[in-house]
């Protein structure tokens, strides 16, 4: 079986999901999706800590304990369809690629809630963080990438300039028209960095 990959640019209750392979040495994308990770698309869900803010302490590490569950439950479900999916067409879906924000350890739940600008970045790790255990139990190596420095290394790992690597990613979507916005692009370029790397994702 051919080697794939998948990359995730990730928001608050989705995430964007990209696979890709590498024929003669290109990248080539062989699904893309948009996955929901949350049960129901409201503000409630979509925004955990904004809406445990709101909550007495024990409640809210209750709610915030459910949506981890749910977003890992989720995520895991759409690994596994991708996985079946792509071993029917003859690959092997064995690598994660990752894209951060920061990418810095969050404080105890009591600190995050003390702080909005804190309860903004806990929204978005918490569904990274589902995406980064759903990927583990799927038997996936992880890579995570942070966004901001994700062109510069990829001009490093492909040597490639960066205006040839954003050139080729937007071609990579040309066959499978829209939607290839900038989540698209992002995480297939992350699941591209992952097979191309090999100190990160053997191919």
């Amino acid at each position: 079986m051919k080697n794939a990959s998948v990359g995730f640019r990730v928001h608050s209750g989705w995430s964007a999901m990209a696979a890709v392979c590498l024929e003669k040495g290109g990248p080539k994308v062989l699904h893309r999706e948009r996955i929901h990770l949350v049960e129901e698309f409201t503000y409630r869900l979509r925004q955990p800590y904004h809406t445990a803010e709101k909550m007495p302490l024990v409640e809210a590490r209750k709610f915030i304990g459910q949506a981890q569950a749910t977003a890992k439950a989720m995520a895991e479900r759409s690994i596994r369809s991708l996985q079946k999916q792509l071993k029917q067409l003859n690959y092997d879906l064995h690598c994660a690629a990752l894209l951060l924000a920061s990418g810095k350890p969050l404080p105890e739940l009591e600190m995050i809630l003390a702080s909005h600008a804190m309860i903004h970045t806990a929204d978005g790790e918490l569904f990274r963080e589902a995406l980064t255990r759903a990927s583990v139990r799927c038997g996936l190596q992880v890579v995570s990438l942070k966004e901001k420095e994700v062109a510069a290394e990829a001009g490093q790992v492909l040597g490639l300039a960066e205006a040839a690597v954003s050139k080729r990613v937007a071609e990579m979507g040309r066959e499978l028209g829209a939607p290839w916005g900038q989540d698209e692009k992002l995480a297939a370029l992350a699941a591209w960095l992952a097979l191309a790397g090999d100190d990160k994702c053997e191919t």
